[in-house]
């Protein structure tokens, strides 16, 4: 085979004057520029291993209840143009810093050593999402294994209901026509003298479907509360461990391996979607439940209410993955010329779409079983666990071979949670690269397994028979304004203290010259409109804040002590990393802040080849010890 020489040479990822086999040139022909940290295989990889991370959970369960909830299809408005507004110009920001530095969210902000902090809170609360939102994963894959069976066990009331369980509203008393005179009498009085109910006027008995009283009795085994922990619910711990399993296994060799398991787990949701939409659409009272959704039911008149744009930039706020983390994460495994900017909206743009079309796979098939139960559509709606395991389950369980439906939605529940879980173990893990990238390089299997295996155990809680108080407490308080005041950290750090106009230089060193036209909308929207919105949306989450509750059974005051402790410990390294980076720098007050204001000495892009005259002045990243580069308990700047 042919030999590349390279006398006085530098390209990168190799070293000058180094001989090369085509063989073994960049990692047995993986193509890696960086061959220190890798790259992504092909841009593909990249592409759908942030689809997957983006298009979560929430797109299937949340999105369509919101948008039958804030007016239909007069939704669309205000959650484009929050896209546009809030969502796109924080995710090509994390995207394009990412792939500058070619590094992970806590050493990203050599940027702004002051704002480190930012870095390593972003990291904890995805170490926090991570625990419990593999256990929603376990659920659905219980549900799938559950489905292995001629006769979903929810589809009526078996040995575990009680006396409230019934697959139809029971009446129990009503108003009826006896002799010319209206009367009100018991439902059984009414049947037995061959009456009719009056229309509006039955009163229903307290009573739970199947699938309601399943979800509580059998799957979860729920207790009472927070205060009865009960014992591990045997099955649920097992699942747990298999999506774990699932979990170390695609990502044992990092990007190289999970960035081909992705094109199964990111793709294949899709397939169901269209399977299920299709199936839906063929079904009587479909278009019932459109309607609901999109059609005719739409009311424009919403858009003057505030919740309802409150709604819409939340939801594109957690749906597209920012401030978590995880998108600096998988970009900095970009090459360097990549072109980030035509991603970013590619993603972006697939996400939203991705929302729309499961909102018409869910509401068809809720639209048949209102339908069938005679019942308005609007009472058999639900979001979150309640339509995932409750109200979807139901629907699909009146369906002829409903088996067969009813194994592809939790398959495709499970693809979901999957691969928006490999995104967030791959920010752990990249942010463990950073800091120790001998030990990365060596013992990558053991410390992913490690990750994976200290996260089941943290888990564990989560699969008693309170785990499913557990799951809501973590993401009440983790998953909401803790994020959105890291955002507000790091648009403010990059636009107003590192600078806006240099950020956009930056960018420029990646995808080439653009014009002033051409950044005039970034401009606007990163220096005033996304800083605005994201602290507008800040107050409102802080001022509506309620304390936590599981449908009607609320919390302890320990266990709402708990959920504060948890997201104090995530936010508190924000203040602390910043009194030590000021307290380590040189000079009076003023001027520490000042210097801990200013890029650190190694920041820049990580190959010397792509640093040109505006960063030639880096210090090389393995020269670092010979510059006595400070560190904050182990994490670089």
């Amino acid at each position: 085979m042919g030999m590349l020489s390279l006398p006085g040479f530098l390209s990168c990822g190799k070293k000058k004057g180094v001989t090369l086999s085509k063989e073994t040139d960049g990692r047995a022909g993986n193509n890696n520029e960086n061959s220190e940290r890798g790259n992504w295989s092909n841009k593909w990889d990249y592409l759908l291993s942030m689809v997957g991370y983006a298009v979560g959970l929430g797109n299937v369960w949340r999105f369509p209840y919101l948008t039958y909830q804030n007016g239909g299809g007069a939704f669309l408005i205000p959650y484009t143009l929050m896209l546009a507004l809030a969502g796109l110009p924080l995710f090509f920001m994390e995207c394009s810093l990412g792939q500058f530095a070619s590094l992970g969210p806590v050493s990203i902000w050599r940027i702004l050593p002051l704002f480190q902090g930012v870095g390593i809170t972003m990291v904890l609360i995805s170490t926090f999402v991570a625990i419990y939102y593999n256990v929603i994963v376990a659920y659905a894959l219980y549900y799938l294994f559950a489905s292995f069976q001629k006769v979903l066990p929810w589809s009526d009331c078996f040995t575990w209901a009680d006396e409230f369980c019934s697959k139809t509203q029971l009446v129990s008393d009503c108003n009826a026509t006896l002799n010319g005179e209206i009367i009100h009498a018991n439902y059984s009085f009414i049947t037995s003298n061959n009456l009719t109910c009056i229309n509006g006027t039955m009163n229903y008995k307290p009573g739970q479907f199947p699938t309601e009283q399943y979800w509580n009795k059998v799957a979860l085994q729920r207790s009472s509360g927070l205060d009865e922990t009960g014992h591990i619910v045997w099955y649920l711990a097992l699942c747990l461990l298999l999506s774990w399993v699932i979990v170390g296994a695609a990502l044992f060799k990092g990007i190289k391996s999970s960035g081909k398991v992705v094109y199964f787990t990111a793709l294949f949701p899709y397939v169901i979607l269209l399977i299920l939409l299709v199936r839906g659409a063929t079904l009587e009272g479909a278009q019932n439940g459109i309607e609901y959704y999109i059609g005719r039911q739409s009311n424009i008149t919403k858009l003057m209410e505030a919740q309802v744009w409150k709604d819409a930039a939340t939801q594109i706020f957690y749906s597209l993955s920012v401030a978590w983390g995880g998108l600096v994460a998988l970009s900095s495994y970009n090459k360097f010329h990549n072109n980030c900017y035509s991603d970013a909206i590619f993603v972006c743009v697939v996400n939203c779409v991705t929302s729309v079309f499961a909102g018409f796979a869910i509401f068809s098939i809720l639209g048949h079983m209102a339908f069938v139960s005679k019942r308005p559509v609007s009472e058999v709606v639900d979001s979150g666990f309640d339509l995932a395991f409750v109200a979807y389950p139901e629907a699909l369980s009146r369906l002829p071979v409903s088996p067969l439906w009813s194994f592809l939605f939790f398959f495709m529940l499970v693809l979901l949670g999957l691969d928006s879980q490999f995104a967030t173990i791959e920010t752990l893990t990249t942010t463990i690269q950073d800091i120790y990238p001998k030990v990365m390089k060596k013992l990558r299997i053991p410390v992913t397994l490690g990750v994976c295996i200290l996260l089941f155990l943290l888990g564990l809680i989560c699969v008693t028979q309170a785990g499913i108080y557990w799951v809501n407490l973590i993401d009440h308080f983790c998953a909401g304004w803790g994020i959105l005041f890291a955002a507000v950290l790091e648009i403010i750090g990059i636009i107003y203290i590192y600078g806006g106009n240099r950020f956009l230089e930056d960018i420029e060193m990646m995808i080439g010259k653009k014009s002033h036209i051409f950044w005039l909308w970034w401009r606007m929207c990163w220096y005033f409109v996304t800083p605005v919105l994201l602290m507008a949306i800040l107050v409102w989450s802080l001022v509506t804040f309620s304390p936590p509750s599981y449908g009607s059974v609320l919390y302890p005051a320990w266990g709402t002590a708990v959920g504060w402790c948890m997201i104090i410990f995530c936010m508190i390294w924000i203040p602390i990393v910043a009194i030590i980076k000021i307290a380590k720098a040189e000079g009076n007050l003023w001027q520490r802040i000042v210097s801990c204001c200013r890029p650190a000495a190694n920041w820049g892009p990580y190959l010397e080849c792509h640093r040109g005259e505006r960063y030639s002045h880096v210090v090389d990243p393995k020269k670092e010890k010979e510059h006595e580069i400070p560190t904050v308990s182990g994490f670089v700047y």
